[in-house]
This record gives structure tokens, sequence and C-alpha cells, in this order.
């Protein structure tokens, strides 16, 4: 029997690409389908969970994962990075050097996580074993897929962080994973490493990409349009102070 997306409990966006709401933070993975190949985005809190991750795309598209895009580095989008064995690991310019061994980017992550509520052992574990990434974007990187299966990440921050990558996935819908530069299931988040001054117009940057009839899915929450999009800019600039 043929297993749909729906039975892992994933969402169908568009032929070929889907996305998972991971429980504990209700953080968003993604993933692309193509020809032999085949593309996640964000890998979950744990290793644990980037594994789950990991075997349910497998069966979704039929063969192994071969690419990982990070939108961000914040531990429930990437500490499952490790668990995606042999995939290729794409990030914003800059995100290495946060995963760096020995650095101060790891155990900041692992002390987030575990404050949080993260079990301090997986926390540990998970920030021990994070993976480089081996390909950093800068402006833009086209990934092809097989069977015309192209897909565009794009450094488009700073602004939720230091290093904000989107994902577009060209189509009829064209798909955006935005990453926590969109939230929909509460105010987006500001923490140390955010860029208030610059998050308007990264979300300028997420909207030139997609386009206005995009499906653009947020790090946290329900699938949104441009509209949401925009005024989530709007509010953002009115919060920060940014001019319009």
């Amino acid at each position: 029997m043929t297993v749909t997306w729906e039975d892992l409990g994933w969402e169908r966006l568009a032929a070929g690409v889907g996305r998972r709401r991971l429980p504990g933070w209700d953080c968003t993975a993604g993933l692309v389908v193509g020809a032999g190949a085949a593309l996640v985005v964000d890998a979950g809190s744990s290793l644990d969970e980037g594994a789950r991750l990991r075997a349910e795309a497998r069966e979704l598209a039929g063969h192994r994962v071969t690419h990982l895009a990070l939108t961000h580095p914040h531990f429930d989008h990437v500490f499952g990075a490790a668990a995606f064995t042999g995939a290729e690991v794409y990030g914003a310019a800059g995100t290495d050097a946060v995963f760096a061994p020995g650095g101060h980017g790891r155990e900041a992550l692992r002390s987030d996580a575990v404050a949080e509520g993260l079990d301090a052992r997986p926390a540990r574990e998970a920030a021990d074993a994070l993976v480089r990434v081996r390909h950093e974007v800068r402006g833009e990187w086209t990934l092809d897929l097989g069977a015309a299966r192209r897909v565009r990440l794009a450094d488009v921050g700073p602004g939720h962080t230091g290093h904000d990558l989107a994902v577009l996935v060209p189509g009829e819908p064209g798909v955006v994973f935005c990453g926590d530069l969109v939230e929909e299931s509460g105010e987006p988040q500001a923490g140390p490493d955010a860029v208030p001054s610059h998050w308007p117009a990264a979300l300028d940057r997420l909207l030139a990409l997609g386009g206005e009839d995009a499906l653009y899915v947020p790090g946290h929450g329900a699938v949104v349009d441009a509209a949401f999009v925009r005024a989530q800019r709007d509010a953002l600039a009115d919060r920060f102070g940014v001019s319009r």
C-alpha cells in the first residue's frame, strides 16, 4: 500500500513538496522530492527527532535524503542535523562558524535548548554532534534535484538571526520555507542574536523571492500568504522603530 503524506503526519503543499509540524516547539520541517534526490528543510530539535524525520522523508521520497538546508542556527531547527548521514548541508553565510567545534556557538545552542525544556543529555549529544555546514550560501544558490526540480536557496537575512536562509520551490503554487523570519503561531521571537533593524528588509527580500501567489511556510504555525508576510513586516517595522 502506498504511504501518503498525511499517513505520516505531513502536510502536502504542492507536487512533491510538503512540511511537518513537529511536536514540542511546533517547529516546521520541509521536504522537497526530486528524481533520486530529496531536500529536507530543517532537522528538528534532537538527534532522535532528526532520525525520525530522515526515516519519514525517505519513505515519502522513495530514496535517501541527499540535501539538508538549515534556515537558521537555533537548536529547534538544527539539533537533528547529524542524523542526516551523507546529506550535503547548506546554510546562510556564517552558519558554519556558529557550529564550529569548541566554539561559543555550540555551547549557546545547548544552553538555550536546556532553558527551553530539552533534557540535558540529548541537548549535549546534539550539540557535540553538530555537522559542519559545507555549503554556505551568499546571495543565492540553485539546487538541481532532477526531474526539472530546481530549488533556490537565498541568504535573505540578517533578521531573526544573523544567518537566515530561505528556500523557494518554484511551481504552481510556489512554496517558500521562511524559517523563523515569519511566525504564525505567535509574535516573532527576537532573541539576543536577532538583528531587528534589518528584519523588515529581510521580509521584503522574502516577498521578492516568492512573489504574490506563493505559499509561505513559517518556522512555527500555519502556512500563510504574501499578505500575512507583508503585515508581519509592517508590524516588525513598528515594533523595532524601523522606517517603512
